[in-house]
């Protein structure tokens, strides 16, 4: 039941892959297929191994590269400063695609485009404009968010919360499109639940992320949707530390399917379900372009529900059946435009 609803929700690619710490990925000189294509993904500070938005990111290069017998290299930022070097090296290497995974980018690829012209570069979840060697990517986490607050309204009023929260890692309009559909899609199922939002201004602290989900929950709230890169990983750890002191609470994952990162007794996971931002998906497909002469450069490609693009796992252990109808009904409408989800939460309207 839960398998056959839950596959009306996305169309999506399934894969594993490694993630090498030397930031290499080669195929084998015997590979028959062996071809010329290089991939270099440069990630922000979360790092490569974030279980997130690079990790996708770098996924999805890996996997593309693998097919054809090309090659994947990763260089991680330790800061802001190292963006625009770390694009600049993969240019100088003449690499075929150049990944930058986030709106952080946009400057740096603005900076590093306009001085290799003849580079092509992907951006993720930002439109960069006026360059004819670049190409934007971005998703509609709105349509995704209104499908993880049904989920969390419903579990939530299940648990008999009345408060629902968001660790959201960043106050910047791409961010804001996973509130504003969260608090549709939470108000959807009960417009008198109330959003909680705490706002770390970081994707890479940890210990903040732990700091404002023990707050949250101290506050009453049953489920929080975790939306910070690895600073999320911190409340992922509280969910489970008081898991294993006997308290029922939950956390959305995002961007990748998490529920295995939220295991905490060996068998069962504190992870709802995850809100999937498939930049596995338009990082395969915007190099499968490159490669095959297609590069779309100067577009803004949008990965929005009906594609794929965003939506919950395939598989979701901890979603009922009910939860499990009500987002597969909301998928449905969404996708025929019968339902057309807010892109502006309430609080900054």
């Amino acid at each position: 039941m839960k398998r056959l609803l839950i596959s009306l929700l996305t169309l999506t690619l399934v894969f594993s892959t490694s993630v090498f710490a030397n930031g290499n990925k080669e195929t084998k000189e015997s590979d028959s297929t062996k071809s010329d294509f290089t991939v270099g993904v440069v990630t922000d500070t979360g790092g490569v191994d974030d279980r997130s938005f690079n990790q996708g990111t770098w996924e999805g290069s890996v996997k593309y590269a693998e097919e054809v017998g090309g090659d994947a290299k990763y260089l991680q930022s330790t800061a802001d400063a190292d963006y625009v070097p770390n694009l600049s090296t993969f240019a100088d290497e003449g690499k075929t695609l150049i990944t930058a995974p986030g709106f952080l980018f946009d400057k740096a690829i603005e900076e590093v485009a306009g001085n290799y012209p003849e580079q092509k570069f992907l951006i993720l979840d930002t439109v960069v404009s006026g360059f004819d060697n670049v190409v934007s990517a971005t998703f509609s986490a709105n349509e995704g968010g209104y499908l993880a607050g049904i989920a969390a309204a419903m579990q939530s009023k299940k648990e008999g919360a009345t408060k629902i929260g968001l660790v959201l890692g960043m106050d910047f309009p791409t961010m804001q499109l996973f509130e504003a559909g969260y608090e549709a899609g939470i108000h959807s199922v009960d417009p008198n639940l109330e959003l909680l939002t705490e706002i770390p201004n970081s994707f890479m602290d940890t210990q903040k992320g732990q700091t404002l989900a023990s707050k949250l929950y101290d506050e009453g709230v049953k489920v929080i949707f975790s939306v910070a890169g690895a600073t999320g990983n911190g409340c992922i750890k509280e969910a489970k530390d008081r898991r294993v002191n006997g308290q029922n609470v939950w956390i959305i994952g995002v961007d990748r399917d998490q529920y295995e990162e939220g295991i905490y007794d060996g068998t069962n996971s504190v992870i709802l379900t995850s809100d999937l931002k498939r930049v596995d998906v338009a990082a395969y497909d915007v190099a499968k372009m490159a490669n095959e002469g297609n590069f779309p450069g100067g577009q803004e490609i949008v990965f929005d529900l009906a594609k794929g693009g965003v939506g919950l796992p395939d598989e979701n252990p901890n979603l009922t059946d009910d939860i499990l109808t009500a987002v597969a009904e909301a998928t449905a409408k969404i996708v025929s435009g019968d339902i057309v989800v807010s892109t502006v939460p309430s609080r900054v309207k």
